[in-house]
């Protein structure tokens, strides 16, 4: 008897809940989700120790304005360097042309001066709109209950106190999801203003370019069964020139203003050259080359086993952009995942921020499991994940690993 009263109230809270709008279903989740990484990041500051790089006790303003979050700070306040600093051998510094200037000085004006402030209610603000535009997305593709718990699962993900701290990752993902969105359901004029605002948030708009141009190629051999029409194909070339124009524009202007015409380049090699000394200039593909036997080096084993494991991360990567499940989510998600990793494996030097530039390919929490008991244990994994992460990269955070 009480356990059959206890499946009508279960399925009478089913039916409240799918009652309410999107909209209040996911700040709900969104909301539960904030409380509990808080609830996280003031255990994990309480536990602290005195070697950690914010020292013993910090507060949850300290976590926010850590690691990058100063170099967007530095934008804010004092703007771009015109001229490059460099060491004492000549070679350029890792300095603030690195990073892009809208979340920086959005979180300033929002925070009316006090920019930490700002940053926390920026970050919060776009998770909330990242969730929106992701629900928006995968709702086309799969059933509602499928789709929010992809929202769950984002909003609670290992890296989801990104939400929560100074970086630009959260604004980011809002513009990308809605741009995404705005990509499945044809809203063309949309992405002219999301385009230039995701190239000057975070770097990764060279990425959306490639995935522009596949998309047009997959419409093309698709028009038989999905008519592409002139307008649509004027939109997607001019939408790909533009993210290319944007995606370059940045070292243009840091070249410009400094009079060095690789600044951007040689300042973002200036984080590479902590791990690779010597290195010159940037060739495409280079990082991971570079950076597979050097990690396998640190880990005790034999330098040609990073090249193995290179090999291996490539074909599971591979494998599972090209499984059923993705293609599941539409182009639009599948081309995006597969450009950005493309992008990754050309410019990105892994290293402990892997798993923070992964991130943007958020859009595959819609290929989660299906089950009510697979949810529910991937949501458990997650918080795991992010009491691990924030312990790791913030709570002892204080060594060359320990940068998110």
């Amino acid at each position: 008897m009480a356990h059959d009263v206890g499946l009508t109230t279960l399925s009478r809270f089913r039916a409240v809940w799918r009652g309410w709008p999107a909209v209040a279903r996911i700040a709900v989740i969104y909301v539960m989700s904030r409380l509990v990484t808080t609830a996280l990041m003031l255990q994990v500051a309480a536990a602290a120790p005195s070697t950690s790089r914010f020292g013993p006790n910090p507060s949850l303003g300290d976590f926010v304005l850590g690691w990058d979050a100063q170099w967007y700070w530095t934008v804010a306040v004092f703007g771009y360097p015109s001229a490059l600093p460099r060491d004492d051998a000549g070679t350029v510094a890792e300095n603030a042309w690195a990073f892009m200037p809208v979340y920086a000085h959005l979180s300033n004006a929002v925070g009316l001066g006090v920019w930490g402030t700002g940053a926390l209610v920026v970050s919060l603000v776009a998770g909330f709109v990242a969730c929106l535009g992701l629900h928006g997305l995968l709702r086309r593709r799969l059933d509602d209950d499928a789709a929010m718990w992809s929202v769950a699962l984002f909003a609670s993900a290992p890296l989801a106190a990104l939400f929560q701290v100074g970086y630009a990752e959260a604004l980011f993902l809002a513009f990308l999801m809605l741009a995404l969105w705005a990509l499945a359901a044809r809203r063309w004029w949309w992405l002219y203003a999301l385009v230039p605002l995701m190239g000057y948030t975070r770097p990764g708009i060279l990425a959306f370019a490639l995935m522009l141009g596949l998309y047009g190629l997959v419409r093309w051999f698709r028009r038989r069964s999905d008519v592409l029409s002139s307008s649509e194909i004027v939109h997607i070339l001019a939408l790909g020139a533009l993210a290319v124009a944007v995606g370059f524009s940045w070292q243009i202007i840091a070249g410009i203003v400094t009079g060095v015409p690789d600044a951007y380049l040689q300042t973002e090699l200036a984080w590479r050259r902590g791990w690779l000394p010597g290195t010159e200039g940037f060739v495409p593909f280079e990082g991971w080359l570079g950076a597979a036997p050097l990690w396998f080096s640190l880990w005790g084993l034999p330098a040609w086993t990073g090249y193995v494991g290179l090999a291996l991360i490539v074909g599971l990567a591979a494998w599972g952009l090209l499984a059923r499940r993705v293609r599941a989510l539409g182009p639009e998600v599948q081309l995006w995942s597969i450009s950005y990793v493309v992008y990754l494996l050309a410019v990105f030097f892994p290293q402990s921020s892997t798993f923070r530039l992964l991130v943007p390919l958020s859009p595959l929490w819609g290929a989660a499991p299906r089950s009510r008991w697979g949810r529910i244990v991937a949501l458990l994994l997650c918080v795991l994940g992010q009491w691990v992460w924030i312990a790791a990269m913030y709570g002892h955070g204080n060594t060359f690993w320990q940068i998110p």
